[in-house]
């Protein structure tokens, strides 16, 4: 495998590149709703990130068990529930319009993280081990985040264009096109997954599963599990911090323009889809040099970079524009997307770099690192709360640039496996 994917494999992972598009598709979509339930519902910048921290902070509450369902009933059902999930979740979504319930519109919100979750705990692991582990499962992580960026690049395009610049009239209803395309999306995947053939390598064997009940009724427990290793702990907490990072670092920009009477948020979707896009480029350059280039090597150069990105966003005055878009910009901004390169490998380096070594604990590990994804939830509402208070909203990218210090700090030491023992049980 190592050589290179064998052709059976072809058609599973074309399947999970579909389920990573979903994936950013309908995440994207409760960041960019932002700016419609500030104005339907009239919140605060902080209550305004809501939909994105019940998306998030669903993860907090179905990581672990999406782990177990993986390790028991396989990839298969896991896609097929987090399809399920996902259509009522955006369904409910797009019915809190007609409601004019910003309630119902969280709980929906919070359903859809369901199935983002369980989507991010197939994808990831079923990507690597069909890439065969090691620098070549790390790019082909690379290159199904090409197809996660480009559903996050077109998210924000289509719901900046459907609000137009009227802000204060902006409501969910105005959104339903992009919620339609979801749900007919979802259909789609939900058929493909059913009528197609996925390898299952970490579903659990009958004489595993005959050694789990015989040591559940003896009331015994595994010697070690992932916590077990270090550096998969570190990269847990790791993930925490850059999916808030990759959410925060554009929400807030688009509230920052959308709420600019001389950008509005056409303009403001515009540059946030420019953000996306060039995540997507950063995946396809990342994939291209995957197997070629360390995954430690990697994270290190992007973290650094954007932590100096970031501190240009803060520091240069507004006052400073230049011509996009047929608008006058803020040169800040151009660091925002600039931005899109850095985060666009961290999620696949730092999975690669914690789950390396880890064998048959991986499905729990991907379980526990979907838990931690909750970040993307819990650090904009920090972002929110720092902006709401700050003379200068761009004040709030100090939350990101703090997060991407420890991303830095794991790329540099944090990564290396150092519990041989643990290593050996596997």
């Amino acid at each position: 495998m190592q050589q290179g994917y064998s052709k059976s494999n072809i058609l599973p992972i074309a399947v999970m590149f579909l389920l990573f598009f979903m994936i950013a598709f309908v995440t994207n979509l409760a960041g960019s709703m932002g700016v419609i339930v500030k104005n339907q519902f009239e919140v605060s910048d902080t209550l305004s990130q809501l939909g994105t921290a019940a998306n998030f902070i669903a993860y907090a509450f179905m990581g672990i068990p999406a782990g177990y369902l993986l390790r028991r009933r396989g990839y298969k059902v896991t896609s097929l529930m987090a399809v399920a999930f996902g259509l009522a979740g955006v369904g409910i979504q797009w019915y809190s319009g007609s409601a004019g319930s910003f309630a119902i519109y969280l709980v929906g919100a919070f359903i859809a993280g369901f199935s983002m979750c369980m989507l991010n705990v197939v994808v990831n692991p079923m990507l690597n081990t069909l890439g065969g582990g090691g620098n070549r499962g790390n790019q082909l992580c690379l290159i199904g985040g090409s197809f996660n960026s480009v559903g996050g690049t077109i998210t924000p395009i289509l719901v900046g264009y459907l609000i137009g610049n009227e802000v204060a009239k902006a409501n969910i209803e105005d959104a339903a096109p992009v919620m339609i395309i979801a749900l007919v999306t979802f259909v789609i995947a939900g058929l493909v997954i059913f009528f197609t053939a996925i390898p299952e390598p970490h579903m659990e064997t009958a004489e595993e599963k005959k050694e789990r009940l015989a040591n559940r009724r003896q009331h015994r427990r595994e010697q070690y599990g992932p916590l077990a290793f270090l550096h998969f702990t570190l990269g847990a907490i790791a993930i925490f911090f850059y999916v808030g990072v990759e959410v925060g670092i554009p929400n807030f920009a688009n509230l920052y323009m959308s709420n600019d009477p001389l950008i509005g948020p056409k303009v403001a979707g515009s540059v946030v889809s420019v953000y996306w896009l060039l995540m997507l480029c950063g995946r396809m350059i990342g994939g291209a040099i995957g197997a070629k280039i360390s995954a430690r090597t990697m994270l290190t150069t992007v973290s650094a970079t954007a932590i100096c990105f970031l501190i240009l966003v803060m520091v240069l005055p507004s006052t400073l524009t230049v011509n996009l878009f047929g608008q006058q910009l803020p040169v800040s901004m151009i660091f925002v997307m600039l931005s899109g390169l850095c985060t666009s490998v961290m999620w696949g380096n730092i999975f690669n770099l914690s789950t390396e070594g880890l064998g048959k604990y991986t499905p729990a590990a991907s379980g526990i690192f979907m838990a931690l994804v909750c970040g993307g939830g819990i650090l904009p509402l920090i972002q929110g709360l720092v902006a709401d208070h700050a003379h200068n909203m761009l004040l709030c990218y100090i939350v990101p640039i703090a997060a991407l210090a420890y991303i830095l700090f794991y790329a540099t030491t944090g990564s290396k496996n150092v519990n041989e023992d643990a290593a050996q049980s596997k």
